[in-house]
């Protein structure tokens, strides 16, 4: 018998399969390294994407306001980018009404309001004027909530009061909200001619009342001024120290002194420190308005008030009174008041002097009264000076009897 063949057949065919499947993976292998070729997707793909696309567009409402980028001005108009399929448009007639739109370069960012979604050949039209009167109001209401102060320009004059704008939005200063004049008193022509003397200028003011809806918005300079001016007494009481000079302008009078306004905060000027002599009224040395530099004399900051000095910004007369008068000049007085013994007489630097009833003219005099009035001038000899006592003594008579000498007597 032969030898069975049958084995080894089998092993051939075994060997033969083992080969055919390590061919087929080294094409599987090669097929999968091959660069994919993206086949056409299906109707349904291509739809799905355009719709995606359709979503990254946004969609405008009329009354919307909007950041975009200037990518056109030509004649019709100016195109923003504002994110949707096409371009907005801000038309002609807008930007000739601006002024400042002529400033405006491609490439710019600008805040402009939908007013139409889609206009003429789908193009949004819309406003950039009504954006910076929206952006304007948004700001002031912010504004208003802080509690801010800013400035806004008068551009005109309204009956009872001014036309002020801040932000490109226009508001209303009543007159009893002014403070840069004085308006008590005036009325007609005079309140008017005022009144437009303050077009053009900038007032710090704070927004009193402010209604959307109602476009009404009030601004009040008076309340503004009150809070700066409390904010610089408080800075001014922080810095101010006893023994400085200041420099500061008469606020007002009273029966009691003179009140300086230091900028920021008044001082109080006592009467008997406006002179070295004696004051009885204020307006006998100092007018409201004049500039005047005073001495600080004391601060009491927990009750806010500032003690002032004016004659200790002067030198003090009777310093040197003996070396300007001496006994037996001539000075030029003014008579101050009478008593019964006597007539007081203040010199040109505010000294007082005495001239008692027996120096005023050679014969008896009963009263003061009958040789001198107050407010009269005279010329007056020097007879002694004490500055150590503040005394200085004066004669008319030996005036008089200088100018109409006695007659000799005779010698028959």
């Amino acid at each position: 018998m032969q030898p069975s063949e049958g084995p080894a057949r089998y092993r051939e065919v075994e060997s033969t399969e083992e080969s055919g499947q390590r061919v087929s993976n080294r094409v599987e292998t090669y097929r999968s390294e091959l660069p994919r070729v993206a086949s056409d997707p299906p109707e349904e793909s291509m739809g799905q994407l355009m719709a995606d696309a359709e979503q990254g567009y946004r969609t405008l409402r009329r009354g919307d306001m909007l950041e975009g980028t200037v990518v056109s001005i030509d004649r019709e108009g100016i195109l923003v980018d504002v994110g949707t399929k096409s371009e907005g448009v801000i038309p002609l007639s807008e930007t000739q009404r601006v002024a400042d739109l002529a400033d405006l370069a491609i490439g710019d960012t600008v805040y402009v309001i939908v007013v139409q979604p889609e206009g003429r050949e789908g193009h949004a039209v819309l406003s950039l004027n009504r954006a910076r009167s929206e952006r304007g109001w948004r700001t002031l209401q912010a504004k208003f909530d802080a509690g801010e102060i800013f400035p806004a320009r008068v551009v005109d004059v309204n009956r009872g009061g001014l036309v002020a704008e801040a932000e490109g939005v226009r508001g209303f200063v009543p007159i009893s909200q002014i403070s840069s004049i004085r308006v008590n008193g005036l009325n007609g022509d005079e309140l008017d001619h005022a009144l437009r003397e303050l077009v053009g200028r900038d007032l710090a003011v704070k927004v009193l009342e402010l209604s959307r809806p109602r476009n009404r918005l009030i601004f009040s300079e008076r309340v503004a001024a009150q809070e700066l001016r409390g904010q610089r007494r408080d800075k001014l009481l922080a810095e101010l120290q006893e023994g400085e000079i200041r420099h500061g302008r008469v606020s007002s009078l009273s029966d009691f002194g003179a009140f300086v306004d230091l900028g920021g905060a008044d001082g109080l000027v006592h009467l008997s420190e406006l002179a070295w002599h004696q004051v009885s009224d204020p307006s006998e040395v100092v007018q409201v308005g004049d500039e005047v530099d005073v001495y600080v004399l004391a601060i009491d900051r927990d009750r806010r008030k500032i003690s002032l000095s004016l004659r200790r910004t002067q030198p003090e007369p009777w310093a040197t009174a003996q070396e300007r008068y001496p006994v037996g000049s001539l000075v030029t007085a003014k008579i101050t008041r009478l008593t019964t013994f006597g007539a007081f007489a203040r010199l040109d630097d505010g000294i007082e002097g005495l001239i008692h009833v027996s120096e005023l003219s050679n014969h008896h005099v009963a009263h003061p009264r009958n040789v001198v009035h107050e407010g009269e001038t005279l010329t007056l000899r020097v007879l002694r000076v004490e500055p150590e006592r503040r005394r200085l003594g004066l004669s008319l008579r030996q005036v008089e009897q200088m100018d109409h000498p006695e007659p000799l007597p005779n010698d028959e």
